[in-house]
């Protein structure tokens, strides 16, 4: 039988990979794989640390971190030295430091087998920042999702407004800063797959961007019809 395909999703913060991943995988029965909360995870734990800033304590520390995913009710969640911190991650503090951290050797190291390996059997959807061209550059379906800065930013405030007093304008710098930050990293920058399918999805709902990513995977012959 023909293995599964893995499907990459990459894009900036705020562009919507979550969403459209977890809903992509639920419809075709994959595993969702959410990177960006690895490396979370990590800065989590470089935070709770202390981590100093300096590459010879990030060295030392990601030797001693474990990072990993597991299934919880059938509920992936993610785990940082046997602690779930599945939660307490999606803060813009470890956003912003998560970002920083993600192209150090040491820290990509760590992870990277860790991401690879869910990947072995395919039937996998994977989001992140070099999911199509740096982790798996061989996956059958590879997608970049974009939107412009101020709709990144509003759907982020009103992720955010649920549980802190946040501004939108300190929400887009932010986000702008994690663009260059990403854009701009030394080892595995932000950047679109030459065979990504590019999808701006400012002006798109939720539906509208899926019934793109599910014609395009069924147009891509790697598998039956996809259910709408």
């Amino acid at each position: 039988m023909k293995k599964r395909p893995v499907i990459t999703i990459d894009g900036p913060a705020g562009a919507g990979k979550s969403t459209i991943s977890r809903i992509l995988a639920e419809r075709l029965s994959f595993i969702y794989l959410d990177t960006g909360a690895l490396y979370r995870a990590m800065a989590y734990r470089l935070n709770s640390e202390g981590w100093d800033g300096t590459d010879e304590s990030l060295i030392k520390l990601c030797r001693r971190i474990k990072v990993e995913m597991r299934k919880v009710t059938g509920q992936l969640r993610v785990f940082a030295d046997g602690e779930d911190v599945t939660q307490r991650i999606r803060t813009e503090e470890i956003g912003l430091l998560a970002s920083r951290v993600s192209a150090a050797p040491a820290v990509r190291e760590v992870l990277l087998s860790v991401q690879r390996a869910m990947a072995v059997e395919g039937g996998l959807v994977a989001e992140g920042r070099d999911m199509g061209s740096v982790v798996f550059p061989d996956a059958e379906v590879k997608f970049f999702l974009d939107a412009s800065a101020r709709e990144r930013a509003s759907r982020r405030y009103l992720e955010l407004t649920e549980r802190d007093d946040v501004c939108l304008q300190e929400i887009e710098d932010d986000l702008l800063r994690r663009d260059s930050q990403d854009r701009n990293r030394p080892i595995a920058p932000l950047i679109i797959p030459p065979d990504a399918v590019i999808i701006d999805s400012t002006d798109k709902t939720i539906s509208q961007v899926v019934d793109i990513v599910l014609s395009a995977i069924e147009n891509s012959g790697h598998l039956p019809a996809c259910k709408k």
